[in-house]
């Protein structure tokens, strides 16, 4: 194996990583905690909390933000698994054939398709959908109380997406180049 594509191989390393502890701690979660509706009243103080954060068992059968929630049964697998799960396969793809692609953007693109397998393991094995544990106080900003509640591979997604985004717009420095006369 060339040095360049032990370089690429790398950061998968985080792809597995985010898959495993994603998969860990949700299943640590569905055996241990009871199903719970943060927004419904049915918050019992049995559950992890505190002001600011609580670790409640919630399950969505949609995308982020419960957006698709209501859409009819049959489109959300094509909707929800396939179309992910096409988009996965193109940047593994691309990723994998790229040489244009920096160490910091491979790095972000590995953590965002952890995230992305997580929550489509999910989707395929758990038929209540995906658990989502993790809720904050969000301080009425944007009128929420909490935000929504997430887990590893929604965080993952969310940082990684941010760290990509950043290192798209945000051209890295250049070392400073030395002439000639500099050394002497």
């Amino acid at each position: 194996m060339k040095i360049a594509d032990k370089h690429k191989l790398l950061p998968f390393l985080l792809t597995g990583l985010v898959i495993l502890s994603d998969q860990l701690v949700k299943g640590f979660i569905v055996k241990g905690w009871p199903i719970r509706n943060p927004g419904g009243g049915e918050f019992i103080k049995d559950v992890f909390s505190n002001d600011f954060l609580w670790i409640i068992h919630v399950r969505n059968k949609a995308i982020a933000f419960s957006l698709g929630e209501s859409l009819p049964d049959f489109l959300k697998p094509a909707l929800f698994v396939v179309l992910p799960l096409v988009v996965l396969v193109f940047l593994v793809c691309y990723y994998l054939k790229s040489d244009d692609i920096t160490g910091m953007q491979r790095w972000a693109l590995a953590g965002i398709l952890g995230g992305g397998f997580g929550n489509i393991i999910d989707r395929i094995f758990r038929p209540a959908g995906v658990v989502d544990f993790i809720s904050v106080k969000f301080y009425g900003f944007l009128g929420m109380d909490r935000w929504p509640t997430f887990n590893i591979a929604d965080s993952s997604v969310v940082v990684c997406g941010i760290l990509l985004f950043l290192s798209v717009v945000i051209p890295p420095r250049q070392g400073k180049e030395v002439t000639h006369e500099q050394k002497n």
